[in-house]
């Protein structure tokens, strides 16, 4: 390893380019870095008394041997972000200079062009200075060749949207070209060049990135299995696995979706929940325990429990019936129970496993949290319930021995009984529940063919919210209408849905069940048992969630 400070142009200047490897992330910076750096070239280009600004590492090592004639090729380990970010503002301030040639030299734009964005005499790709990874090389080349052309819109990509920003930043001339040319010039960098015989690239790359603040653990875990390929395999299994599989995670779900699903495939494989923020450590750990297994093996392995992941937590399930029951048991936010859906999943793609099997054990699943939380009974217990599950499973007799693993469990892993669940059920306070839409959809869909959304409706308060009751209902409810009042108001027995609830409002029962658009002309389900109650009070609303609590044992 040699390492050397540098002027950020002398560095980059001379018949040389750097690519960044196919197993590195794509180009991430935001607008928030790139106002910094700009903030940072101004300040030290405008001051004369700074001697410069030190930008951080360039860590890259040579690519092949050179032949006569050819562009020197440097494999970038480390600095892709900085490196990018630094051409695309180049590449502005060249653009800049042309639309200014009336006031510009135009050798600066020249300058600025066959020096820091191109070798001039490089053929076909060999001519960038920079290539970028599969996602990007073709935006940033466009931006190079052809920068009167890009989009000024706000688009997906970091490259053009940052580029955007500097020539916007350039154009309101507030700093002469050449103050930024010099502030750019007074960048220090380290220079970190490899050599391939003594330097571990994976082990220098892990050291430069070992706060985990640059980088997921999905990136470090795609770095650690492609980076000590030969290239040619790297490319084909990146294309054919890891691509595929990044696209399903980088359009779809949260920024760390991919950090969740490895952490999720780690804990089936090894049957214990890691820290999300060791992930990449504990993947370490799995490898190095099947030294005898090709990585090309864990690749393809991880790619088809990713399908699986995907199946579940986009909904990328193709069976109708598979599919709403993934997106039932998201609406809970089963997110403990994704191992053990995972395995389920493996099974039912080798046939160990039958379709019909498969969604009973997943309704069972869903009503087991659904059950636990309407109880109130602690989710810690959850996780080592799902880990454990799948060792307590005959699956010769899958179905079976797991409706008895799950039935028989006790104590804090219990799986509520009837009395439990239904006593619970009609005194909880629904109304304020997290997932009250997921239980009245339930409950109103139970048995339909064609199935209600009812988020076209809003939930009514059969008895209003409303504390200052009118006459009317304080006679309704009796004596006891303060009592009645707190203790029903949120609960299942006084709640339903409607297309009016603006227009029901505060009036009394009577009229909210026999006008237009009232109890008595629902077509929903819920309503059914309000439009046939002549009197709406305690009695009532006790009978109403009776009813209610029998069905919810049974959806």
């Amino acid at each position: 390893m040699k390492a050397q400070e540098y002027q950020f142009l002398p560095f980059l200047n001379g018949k040389k380019q750097f690519i960044i490897p196919i197993y590195q992330r794509t180009y991430s910076w935001r607008r928030e870095q790139c106002a910094q750096l700009w903030q940072d070239i101004v300040r030290v280009g405008t001051d004369q008394s700074m001697p410069g600004h030190f930008l951080g590492s360039i860590v890259f090592i040579q690519q092949g041997t050179l032949l006569f004639g050819n562009v020197p090729q440097f494999l970038l380990i480390d600095g892709q972000q900085r490196l990018t970010t630094l051409i695309l503002l180049l590449a502005a301030l060249a653009e800049t200079a042309q639309e200014q040639l009336g006031s510009v030299d135009p050798e600066f734009r020249k300058e600025i062009y066959d020096s820091y964005l191109v070798n001039t005499f490089g053929k076909d790709e060999q001519r960038y200075k920079l290539l970028l990874t599969q996602n990007d090389r073709e935006t940033l080349k466009h931006i190079i060749d052809h920068p009167q052309k890009v989009s000024t819109s706000k688009t997906i990509s970091p490259l053009v949207d940052n580029y955007n920003f500097f020539h916007d930043q350039l154009k309101q001339q507030e700093v002469e070209l050449n103050t930024i040319l010099q502030g750019i010039n007074k960048l220090f960098i380290v220079e970190i060049s490899l050599n391939k015989e003594y330097d571990n690239p994976q082990l220098i790359f892990e050291s430069l990135n070992s706060t985990g603040m640059d980088l997921s653990q999905a990136d470090l875990i795609r770095n650690y299995v492609l980076m000590g390929m030969d290239n040619d395999e790297q490319s084909r299994l990146y294309k054919e696995y890891w691509y595929p599989i990044e696209q399903k995670f980088r359009y779809e779900g949260t920024g760390d979706a991919f950090d969740r699903f490895m952490r999720d495939y780690l804990t089936l494989k090894q049957g214990v929940i890691p820290n999300i923020d060791k992930v990449y450590i504990t993947f370490k750990q799995y490898h190095r325990s099947r030294y005898k297994a090709p990585i090309r093996e864990i690749i393809e392995d991880i790619a088809r429990y990713a399908e699986y992941f995907a199946n579940i937590a986009f909904l990328h399930e193709e069976d109708a019936a598979l599919k709403q029951a993934m997106r039932d048991i998201n609406v809970l936010k089963v997110d403990v129970a994704y191992p053990f859906f995972l395995e389920l999943y493996d099974d039912y793609q080798q046939k160990l496993l039958s379709k019909d099997d498969f969604l009973s054990i997943i309704r069972l699943v869903e009503s087991y949290v659904f059950r636990r939380a309407i109880c109130g009974i602690p989710t810690n217990a959850l996780n080592k319930v799902f880990v454990t599950l799948s060792k307590e499973i005959d699956k010769a007799h899958y179905l079976e021995s797991f409706q008895a693993s799950l039935l028989t469990k006790g104590g804090g892993s219990r799986f509520p009984h009837d009395d439990e669940f239904r006593g619970a059920l009609v005194t909880k306070d629904v109304y304020n529940y997290p997932r009250r839409n997921y239980l009245l959809r339930k409950l109103e869909n139970h048995q339909r063919k064609e199935l209600v959304t009812i988020e076209n409706y809003t939930i009514e308060h059969i008895l209003p919210q409303n504390a200052r009751l009118s006459d009317a209902w304080k006679q309704e409810l009796g004596s006891d209408w303060s009592i009645v009042h707190e203790k029903y108001l949120h609960t299942i027995g006084n709640l339903t849905l409607t297309g009016y609830n603006s227009a029901l409002s505060d009036r009394p029962f009577q009229e909210k069940r026999t006008m237009k658009g009232g109890f008595d002309h629902s077509p929903l389900q819920l309503n059914e048992s309000v439009a046939h109650v002549e009197r709406w009070d305690q009695q009532a609303i006790e009978r109403r969630a009776a009813r209610i609590a029998n069905l919810a044992m049974n959806v």
